[in-house]
């Protein structure tokens, strides 16, 4: 074997590595086979070089077939359904018996037969036909100068560059992925247990009233000027299986952000996801919200982001993997009931957008970054403006809230929300009505209920349980002429409605 042999082995290896994008998968200790990969691409073949002679064609033939059982190995680790290796000899001389029947198709390993080995021959000096052959398959071009002669050292610098090349190239990925240790992961893990604890210690975390007490998203309390409650509900969580979910989510989406971001970006990344999870959340939701779900979804949009920028590296690493268990919770939170999605979606948007702000550790693209701030602006205060502006927003906020009031059985409460509402607003629903009649009902005001009926049902015609009601209040002043016409109405919009058939029957009883 000679330096000629040598160099065109380790010239090719560098041209696949510097050119192609691949990688080092194995090089032995002789460091005269060589594999390739590019795990990111699943359509992408794998490379095996050898440098050697192969003096007969069955020595050939073994060897092919120890590359498909290789190959078939390296199939299973990287979880591909099919693999096509290039095996490529370097040889002084090509074997000296018949062997080209042998190159002349593709050997398939015959365990499943997912695993196919294409050869090619380069030796004799003569190499522009398997160069050609080589480029075809790869539909890249294989192609360098070759002289008749090398020195020893030329050789042994040609390697020293490609090896250094690959190693490089690893070098730089492993700083792009590990720019720093975690500390605020913990730090976040850390305070939701302890918020946890203190809110199972004071009135338990599945309270309403204690989670509504210690920051909570309420819209009704954020519309009065509670403006932090776009950021405590991220350290809430309600019940102790919804802690544990996003704990554990937090610790391995969490450790992996801050690792490729940093300690600070991660900080901002996360605290900025969760700010947009609430205020997507106090958008698109009504009801009583907490816990650390948008910020974590961030996570995954500052990982997104780094595919953005990084693709290659991101589906070496990760991609998939992501895409797969982000799709699978979007559809989980999708079809699962309870669950606030509006906040899922607005943290990974949140996420996405924080990791543009901030970039990479000791990288910057000042244009890129700050396209990204003035997007981010635009888009918070775009959202809090038709937030605090929208009427029927500002509406459901205050029901939600008088609702929760009536539950506890805090009338009062709850009137003074309604009446507020209805002395501050000039479009108000029907909804809004017939919950004011509801408390007045409850609280004696017979006359002041009866008013804000008529009103629901001037609204909306087919408001049955109002006539319903009406006419309960017409009954109970003695107005029975009256009654029977809502009752009957009533039971007219639903005849089906057992109360509402029951009361015409009473009232057509009496004397």
């Amino acid at each position: 074997m000679s330096n000629k042999e040598g160099y065109v082995f380790w010239r090719l290896a560098y041209s696949f590595i510097s050119d192609h994008g691949y990688r080092i998968i194995q090089l032995f200790d002789n460091q005269k086979e060589l594999w390739l990969g590019k795990v990111e691409n699943k359509k992408a073949p794998i490379i095996r070089m050898l440098l050697h002679d192969l003096d007969w064609s069955n020595a050939m033939q073994r060897d092919i077939e120890f590359t498909a059982s290789n190959g078939e190995k390296v199939r299973r680790q990287i979880g591909r359904n099919e693999l096509n290796v290039i095996n490529i000899y370097i040889s002084h001389l090509p074997p000296f018996d018949e062997y080209e029947y042998r190159l002349a198709a593709p050997f398939v390993h015959p365990e499943g037969n997912k695993t196919s080995v294409s050869t090619f021959l380069l030796a004799n000096g003569k190499y522009d036909t398997g160069f050609q052959q080589i480029s075809a398959r790869l539909r890249a071009e294989i192609h360098f100068p070759i002289h008749d002669d090398y020195s020893e050292q030329e050789v042994d610098s040609l390697k020293k560059e490609a090896l250094e090349h690959a190693f490089k190239k690893v070098k730089t990925e492993r700083a792009i992925l590990l720019n720093s240790k975690p500390i605020f992961t913990y730090v976040f893990i850390a305070i939701q247990l302890v918020v946890f604890l203190w809110l199972e210690l004071h009135g338990g975390s599945t309270n309403n009233s204690t989670l509504t007490k210690y920051g909570a998203k309420v819209n009704q309390l954020i519309y009065e000027g509670e403006w932090w409650r776009f950021i405590t509900p991220v350290f809430l969580h309600i019940g102790f299986l919804h802690l544990a979910l996003n704990t554990l989510a937090l610790y391995f989406l969490g450790i992996t952000v801050e690792r490729i971001f940093g300690n600070v970006r991660f900080a901002f990344i996360y605290l900025f996801a969760g700010v947009t999870g609430v205020i997507s959340s106090f958008l698109f939701s009504s009801i009583l919200s907490a816990g650390a779900s948008g910020a974590i979804y961030g996570c995954f949009g500052a990982l997104l982001f780094f595919g953005m920028i990084y693709p290659k590296l991101f589906f070496r690493t990760m991609g998939v993997n992501l895409i797969v268990v982000l799709a699978i919770n979007l559809m989980f939170s999708s079809a699962a009931p309870g669950i606030d999605n509006a906040g899922h979606l607005g943290g990974l948007a949140g996420g996405f957008l924080a990791a543009g702000i901030m970039y990479f550790p000791k990288k910057s693209k000042l244009w890129l970054q700050l396209l990204f701030l003035i997007g981010s602006a635009a888009i918070v205060w775009g959202s809090l403006f038709y937030g605090f502006n929208t009427t029927a927003q500002k509406e459901n906020a205050m029901i939600m809230m008088a609702q929760e009031y009536i539950t506890q059985n805090n009338y009062d409460q709850a009137y003074s929300i309604l009446k507020d509402s209805e002395k501050n607003s000039t479009n108000l629903s029907e909804k809004t009505y017939f919950l004011l009649s509801f408390v007045e009902i409850k609280k004696g005001m017979l006359s002041d209920a009866k008013t804000h009926l008529q009103k629901a049902i001037k609204l909306d015609p087919n408001f049955d349980e109002a006539y319903y009601n009406l006419a309960l209040i017409n009954y109970e002043l003695k107005d029975f002429e009256q009654a029977k016409v809502n009752a009957e109405k009533a039971a007219e919009l639903k005849p089906k409605q057992k109360a509402y058939t029951d009361l015409v029957r009473e009232i057509n009883q009496l004397p």
